[in-house]
């Protein structure tokens, strides 16, 4: 089954910034709605990020001005790019993405998959 391989979690100091990415591990045709989600521990998933297609994107209130979704559809790679980060963004953070592709048996899906997870931790 198609997976989402992501990357760029780890341990930064507060004021630091890191970059999330995230990509098929197969070949895709178009990437329509995209987003990162971020769980702490004790508390729900919440939406941190997400844009349809190309239009505009959306942020939680408590990571505007700081965090920004992106795309690089020539890599089929999407980012979330965190600046300024705070020891409240400490949580995994997850990816999701809705892409179609042609299978071996050239039928077309379109389909929604969510990465495993990467941990960033925010802290001196």
């Amino acid at each position: 089954q198609e997976q989402l391989v992501e990357s760029g979690g780890g341990l930064v100091q507060p004021g630091g910034s890191l970059r999330l990415s995230c990509a098929p591990s197969r070949s895709i045709e178009n990437m329509y709605e995209m987003a990162y989600y971020r769980q702490a521990p004790g508390k729900q998933r919440e939406l941190v990020a997400n844009m349809r297609s190309h239009s505009t994107a959306n942020y939680a209130e408590s990571v505007k001005g700081r965090f920004s979704i992106s795309r690089d559809d020539a890599n089929n790679t999407m980012y979330l790019q965190m600046n300024d980060l705070k020891p409240e963004d400490t949580a995994v953070y997850y990816c999701y993405l809705e892409f179609s592709f042609t299978d071996q048996e050239n039928l077309w899906n379109r389909v929604t998959r969510w990465g495993r997870g990467t941990q960033v931790t925010v802290s001196s």
